[in-house]
């Protein structure tokens, strides 16, 4: 079991040592502070890293492959007909609501 100061949790993560300070603050991120310095544990640290892969947030296409530009988005959904129809949806609800005037 090897363990890692708040430099070595940062180059191992690839984040900036006051993110990792942050996340182990708030208790995102697996560590503990015995004394006056964070010690991580660098197999908890890989599982963290490793629970992120898979987050609900990734935009899957069909098949279960994820898709990766809106190019290949369209081409597995249908493509024109789908962005006509969100252009629509958007251009309805931006659409500034008037009143008539009124006639003499």
């Amino acid at each position: 079991m090897k363990t890692l100061d708040l430099s070595g949790a940062a180059n191992l993560l690839k984040l900036h040592p006051q993110t990792i300070l942050q996340k182990a603050r708030s208790g995102d991120i697996p560590a503990a502070k015995p004394g006056k310095c964070w010690v991580f544990i660098e197999n908890d640290l890989v599982d963290w890293l490793r629970s992120k892969y898979h987050s609900p947030q990734q935009d899957v296409g069909q098949g279960g492959t994820k898709v990766c530009s809106l190019k290949e988005k369209t081409a597995n959904t249908g493509g024109i007909a789908l962005q006509h129809q969100t252009a629509q949806q958007y251009a309805s609800l931006l659409k500034l609501t008037t009143r008539e005037k009124l006639r003499n």
